[in-house]
């Protein structure tokens, strides 16, 4: 009995030591699958704006492939990165890997609860600076209604502080992607190139 008893308080002692290191790899993990998950995205939309006289698929035609007639509609989001299923190899890159409220797709008969980045309806392949997409776990004075939200470089908006250790990724024009805190964000709204800029939220 005594032996049994040590047996299982080695093993508590253990647990205790390995949950800490557990989830430190799972936020390294996630710190490397999210920004990897807007890379495709990036590379997707710059691949479709090759392709489509350098226009990325909210500013195409439904008819020729795209999705602009969805710019201004309702909670359609989603829209926007289903147009680019031929560029993107799965839709599960469309959800952050902490992003637990949403649920991964299957195929590509996706919704919004499938998504975790939002739409740069401003972006640009031509303006480096502009922001193509982004977590979307903003938080600002205006609140997104409908689906949007649009921004200007005086409005104070900030990143929850439920993922991400309350920084958040962006998505360039240029492809590129960038952890940035709250102050961050703020800049890249400034440095975007539009006085405006207006997001599509999931």
């Amino acid at each position: 009995m005594l032996e049994l008893i040590v047996v299982i308080a080695a093993m508590l002692v253990l647990i205790g030591l390995l949950l800490p290191a557990l989830g430190r790899a799972r936020a390294r993990s996630s710190r490397i699958s999210c920004p990897n998950c807007l890379k495709q995205v990036g590379l997707a939309a710059r691949i479709f704006a090759n392709d489509n006289e350098e226009k990325f698929p909210w500013q195409v035609s439904t008819n020729a492939g795209g999705s602009q007639e969805y710019r201004n509609m309702q909670n359609s989001a989603f829209r926007h990165f289903q147009a680019m299923s031929n560029e993107l190899s799965t839709p599960k890159v469309l959800l952050c890997p902490e992003d637990k409220e949403r649920t991964t797709a299957i195929n590509w008969l996706i919704g919004n609860q499938n998504v975790s980045y939002f739409v740069g309806l401003d972006a640009s392949e031509t303006n480096a600076k502009s922001l193509l997409s982004g977590d979307r776990y903003l938080t600002a004075v205006r609140i997104p209604t409908n689906g949007f939200l649009e921004l200007t470089s005086n409005d104070n908006v900030r990143w929850t502080r439920k993922y991400h250790d309350d920084h958040g990724y962006l998505l360039l024009g240029d492809g590129s992607v960038g952890q940035v805190d709250s102050a961050g964000l703020q800049t890249a709204i400034r440095e975007s190139g539009v006085a405006t800029v207006r997001l599509a939220f999931p």
